[in-house]
């Protein structure tokens, strides 16, 4: 049996992630992701009314025109998180595959409800939750394994297909987080005994492989965060938090720090109030009982409106907008969109940094400038990240002890510098660390 790792998407890129690894004539999909800066940039594009050939055109989902080529039957498309990133094409291009999505159960309930907002296409793949720790027969030969991770948002796993020839493992993404907020920490134990079984190749996030030393606690952002809101505890100005719908963990921090200071959570937009109220729904979070969730737009103004008559200083609204994205609330909120003032002494916290790219940081600097001429008090990067860093890497590595190396999820320069980064291990390039580009096929010997 031949094993061959096929580059979808993300492989000279943040996002639109997607990996096929061939064994024999049995394929297995890793990811189904959107590129959302793409997305951002046709700012009219109405995702869940185009067609997947034009979304393709616009690099905003993976060109899997490729697998047309690939010769064998799909068993399965795996997602390891819920992040657009890895999920968001799935509307568009799992119904191509005669194959059931198999994720966690948080992310198999974002799943299912991305499907049922789908305009243009019906995807009727089965929907199956696998559970980190457990198993899923494949075939005869090819087995799949979630392994309990961490990352920045709940559920999330490193995806293990055990085949004839050892362990294919998939880690986009994943962070060493030994004290999280929500969850227990990553299986280290099982990524242990993986990596004495066999690991025939390791794929995995390179993000963040110039950052040296080891990713921050999700604990770090937590204590982080508290500091910063308690201390105004008597003060009678608006306190303003946006930071990542996703991110349960910290969406959960600092609505009880709302609370601890008397002030009414309250969690507003359309992907804030999906992300929190499913994971709520599910039992995966319990948020202080004053918190109040509203996504819809008119509702979230006529919550805006409540606010100004009823004093700013009795709530503490968390938002969408962190990125300055258009239509968001903070957005709107910082253009004088919305019946929410910003006054003098006002304080607008960022607990999220700039994902980085050019049109990130021209449309935060565009909001932040706006909320400091109305006279906000701006406190930004109150965060740790979700990815690992280059300690973190040199960790796992030794834990699973992996045959290939192939460095995914970045540009070229992140994958040739997790590449570079390899060498302290005495892996070797061409030989057994592996830079793969978009459209790129590889055998593994």
């Amino acid at each position: 049996m031949d094993i061959e790792i096929i580059a979808v998407g993300g492989y000279d890129e943040v996002g639109r992630n997607m990996t096929a690894v061939r064994c024999g004539k049995e394929i297995v999909i890793f990811d189904m992701g959107l590129r959302l800066d793409q997305v951002m940039i046709h700012e009219e594009a109405e995702v869940e009314n185009m067609h997947s050939l034009d979304l393709i055109q616009m690099m905003a989902i993976p060109d899997d025109t490729m697998m047309n080529t690939v010769e064998g039957s799909v068993k399965a498309i795996v997602c390891s998180h819920g992040h657009l990133d890895h999920i968001g094409a799935i509307p568009k291009l799992a119904h191509r595959y005669n194959a059931p999505i198999i994720s966690t159960p948080y992310t198999t309930e974002l799943i299912r409800q991305q499907i049922a907002g789908e305009q243009k296409f019906g995807v009727n793949n089965k929907l199956f939750a696998l559970k980190a720790g457990q198993r899923y027969t494949l075939s005869q030969h090819l087995t799949l394994e979630f392994v309990r991770m961490q990352h920045s948002i709940i559920d999330t796993v490193t995806v293990v297909l055990h085949t004839p020839h050892g362990a294919i493992v998939y880690a986009c993404d994943y962070k060493l987080d030994r004290t999280p907020v929500i969850g227990m920490p990553p299986d280290f134990e099982r990524l242990r005994q993986i990596g004495k079984e066999g690991v025939l190749a390791l794929i995995v996030e390179s993000t963040y492989i110039d950052n040296r030393g080891r990713a921050p606690s999700e604990r770090i952002a937590r204590d982080i965060v508290r500091d910063t809101i308690t201390s105004f505890e008597d003060d009678k100005n608006a306190i303003m938090v946006s930071t990542f719908s996703s991110h349960i963990a910290r969406v959960k921090t600092i609505a009880e720090c709302a609370h601890e200071i008397g002030r009414k959570p309250l969690l507003l937009g359309r992907s804030m109030e999906r992300y929190s109220s499913t994971a709520e729904q599910m039992k995966l979070v319990a948020f202080p009982e004053t918190t109040s969730m509203f996504g819809n737009r008119r509702t979230v103004d006529r919550t805006l409106r409540r606010l100004m008559k009823g004093g700013k200083e009795k709530f503490l609204p968390i938002v969408t907008g962190h990125q300055g994205e258009p239509g968001s609330i903070l957005t709107r909120i910082a253009l004088g969109d919305t019946p929410y003032k910003i006054e003098k002494g006002d304080k607008v916290i960022f607990s999220a940094k700039v994902i980085p790219n050019p049109m990130n940081f021209g449309q935060r600097y565009m909001i932040e400038t706006h909320l400091q001429m109305a006279g906000a008090r701006i406190f930004p990067d109150l965060h740790v990240t979700g990815h690992a860093y280059r300690e973190d890497h040199y960790e796992f590595i030794h834990l699973l002890n992996p045959q290939h190396i192939i460095p995914a999820h970045g540009h070229i320069r992140m994958t040739s510098a997790y590449a570079d980064f390899t060498t302290e291990s005495g892996y070797t390039l061409h030989n057994d660390v592996h830079i793969m580009t978009n459209g790129q096929r590889i055998k593994l010997n």
